[in-house]
């Protein structure tokens, strides 16, 4: 069901505070950023401690800022930051929300290149083809970013400070130190790109928010073994409600059945048929890149991207593109 079909806003929970598609359970809550969700962890409640997964995109610092006060009370701050890997999209506002939150950041230890400054990631693939998003993905940012000493690293089933009863599942495969979070209690799974329930790929699936399961954005995957075995790993832990990194968030019925069949059918539902990482992983480790693939000719993927763009920009700019016009 397309997001335009869904209510705006679940009934309120005890907080008041009415619930989203992007929510997962009444004390993990999502936010949608353009094309992203990042999620707060923690009671609603002016004065209540949280904690924030992923960082959104660049420009985005205060309107994340501005739903943990909604959420948590002014002036609040989180107890930490994690992030379920360091891509551009997911760590985009990150710096600017430290300027005002000294808090630390948690990332698994292959993230640490890239989160210090060491290492660009593995380049996106272009030539995976399968829509705009990707055809455009040669443009996307690679980084590094450097943290410093806010960087404080995890591993496979560690329980990070202030996220009590959480435990970290290491799910690799779109990221090399790509991580989900579980909370063995009641099932709950942030899973972020680990898998997601959009076509990233597409434009026109990501604007509908249309339901359906995918393995991670294949235009930044790396290693599409790994990526299955991660969400084989994340099947068996038989959740209940999961948040994604793109996407509403799933529960129940949809959500065992969708995660099943993608676990089973990986390869059919998932994997391109061509492209730079199809049959042979970029390999990393601590340091960075150590080895990849080939390079693979992405000059059609090139060109239907900056046509897009060209496209985009013509309508901002054609006289009764702007919607100033409809309202006269």
């Amino acid at each position: 069901m397309p997001i335009a079909d869904r209510p705006v806003a679940e009934a309120p929970d005890a907080s008041g505070i009415p619930m989203t598609p992007y929510d997962v359970t009444d004390d993990v809550r999502g936010m949608k950023i353009l094309f992203v969700n990042v999620f707060f962890i923690g009671k609603p409640g002016p004065g209540n401690s949280w904690v924030l997964v992923d960082a959104g995109l660049p420009g985005f610092a205060g309107q994340i800022r501005k739903r943990a006060e909604e959420l948590f009370g002014p002036g609040t701050k989180p107890q930490a930051i994690v992030l379920t890997h360091g891509h551009f999209d997911h760590t985009g506002a990150l710096k600017a929300l430290l300027t005002e939150w000294d808090v630390p950041v948690y990332a698994h230890t292959l993230e640490t290149p890239f989160l210090r400054g060491k290492s660009h990631y593995p380049p996106p693939d272009p030539a995976i083809g399968g829509g705009a998003m990707a055809y455009m993905s040669w443009m996307f940012p690679t980084g590094p970013t450097d943290l410093g000493d806010r960087l404080q690293t995890v591993g496979d089933g560690d329980e990070i400070p202030g996220l009590s009863g959480w435990r970290v599942i290491h799910t690799p495969g779109h990221a090399p130190g790509h991580i989900s979070l579980f909370r063995d209690s009641d099932r709950t799974l942030i899973a972020g790109d680990a898998f997601i329930t959009t076509d990233q790929n597409s434009v026109t699936a990501v604007a509908t928010q249309r339901q359906e399961f995918h393995g991670p954005p294949a235009y930044f995957t790396i290693d599409w073994q790994a990526a299955r075995q991660s969400v084989q790993k994340l099947n068996r832990l038989n959740p209940t409600a999961a948040g994604v990194g793109h996407g509403v968030s799933v529960h129940g019925l949809d959500l065992q059945v969708g995660l099943n069949r993608l676990a089973h059918d990986f390869e059919a539902m998932s994997i391109p048929s061509e492209g730079r990482y199809v049959k042979q992983p970029a390999v990393t480790d601590e340091n960075g890149i150590i080895d990849m693939p080939a390079p693979t000719s992405y000059n059609v993927a090139r060109a239907i991207g900056w046509g897009l763009l060209a496209g985009v920009a013509l309508y901002l700019l054609w006289p009764g593109g702007s919607s100033d016009d409809d309202d006269e």
